[in-house]
């Protein structure tokens, strides 16, 4: 059974939360935080992508990079910008996106449940960005970056949750620049606390990974790292959980930099093999499963995996499995997409025109758009101990950091 605390968060004054609030470390280039942080000097961004505040030829994993994000993290406490709860809480967090909701528990979950796998994984990790995560953590004693966890509904917690909501004044509550409204209640009530304790307890049996596995997978070798000066706190890690059956998984897609030395004809001609290939006059997104889009010569071209090309098995059928085996490895040479730099990969919400962005402008030869997986494949994989090629999942809308953050 799933293992959860309440912890004291380190958060933003209300006054600040709006503009402390920022986009996923990972989700930003450097460039990118530089802009979206420019003319804020709250924004969490200035911790997590320390960087932006730093001359551009610095190497962004270097250790001067963490230490100017523990000076920054400092200089926000003793500004009053962040403040740190004066007690163990649970917090909620509701996110709405287009209309649609999804309200998850943010709580400190054991990394004990996740090295005996009681909380599961489904994919591996990349070494280099474990140890920028590792780096960050054990420079400024905290873990900013919240994973993000699915669990099967459970009725008891979701009625607990939604009184909670209704019953009492939320801490923040606003609508950042991309249309997303993020609101936050803390529960403090100790006969709360102890029922949602309880309640995962007792009928939560796992937890699922849905974003942050090398968040989590750092956080553990963190307190393994830290030894006898692991605190208390270093046991658990930032998480938040959410119900399934209120999750939506977008698609992410994969860049490719050459074609493995075959021209554009050789290339489309190779997939005929294991694929039907035709022309589509728009930018193409798959509407069912083994259906492709392949952006390639400023034209759109719908693949669809024929019969027999691809196994049955929970990994098999997925289609990034069918994409890696039968073009990244097949035709590609592409074999391990966790650190061949020939290959990168774009969340859904960037949309298709970021495909065909990045190709025309001659930095990727060739782009792919692929189905989404759905959570119950997901849960399938993670149950049988499989591991799904990386990058198989994007979920929207994105927990924004800075709102809560897990001192160890």
């Amino acid at each position: 059974m799933s293992t959860i605390v309440p912890f004291q968060a380190l958060r933003p004054a209300p006054q600040f939360a709006g503009q402390v609030a920022s986009k996923p470390y990972d989700v930003l280039n450097s460039h990118e935080a530089r802009e979206e942080a420019a003319d804020n000097p709250y924004s969490f961004l200035h911790i997590t992508k320390s960087e932006i505040d730093m001359p551009l030829n610095v190497d962004i994993h270097s250790q001067e990079v963490y230490d100017k994000a523990k000076e920054n993290l400092q200089s926000f406490i003793e500004k009053g910008i962040l403040i740190q709860e004066d007690k163990p809480c649970y917090y909620i967090y509701q996110l709405i996106m287009d209309g649609r909701s999804q309200t998850g528990l943010v709580c400190g979950s054991s990394v004990d449940d996740y090295e005996r796998g009681i909380i599961k994984k489904h994919e591996l990790t990349r070494p280099d960005k474990e140890k920028d995560r590792i780096d960050h953590m054990k420079t400024i004693r905290a873990q900013t970056g919240n994973v993000f966890l699915a669990y099967r509904s459970v009725t008891a917690v979701d009625d607990l949750v939604e009184g909670w909501k209704r019953d009492n004044a939320p801490m923040y509550d606003f609508t950042a620049s991309d249309g997303v409204q993020h609101t936050v209640w803390v529960v403090d009530d100790r006969g709360a606390i102890e029922a949602i304790t309880g309640l995962f307890a007792t009928e939560v049996p796992f937890t699922y990974i849905a974003d942050g596995h090398h968040r989590a997978a750092s956080a553990a070798k963190v307190r393994k790292a830290l030894g006898q000066e692991a605190s208390e706190s270093a046991n658990y890690f930032l998480t938040t959980l959410f119900p399934s059956d209120q999750l939506h998984i977008l698609d992410y897609n994969r860049l490719v930099h050459d074609l493995n030395g075959a021209s554009v004809e050789e290339f489309m001609k190779n997939l005929t093999k294991d694929f039907f290939v035709g022309r589509v006059d728009k930018a193409f997104s798959p509407q069912q499963l083994h259906e492709f889009g392949l952006y390639i010569g400023g034209g759109w071209y719908k693949l669809v995996a024929k019969d027999g090309t691809y196994t049955t098995d929970p990994i098999g059928v997925l289609d990034v499995s069918i994409l890696q085996k039968n073009i990244l490895d097949k035709l590609l040479a592409i074999k391990d997409p966790r650190t061949d730099k020939r290959i990168d990969f774009v969340g859904g919400i960037r949309g298709l025109a970021e495909l065909e962005k990045r190709v025309d402008s001659g930095e990727m030869k060739a782009a792919f758009s692929l189905y989404p997986v759905s959570i119950q494949q997901l849960f399938d994989i993670s149950d049988s101990g499989e591991i799904m090629p990386p990058k198989s999942t994007w979920f929207e809308p994105k927990l924004r950091d800075g709102l809560l953050t897990h001192l160890i």
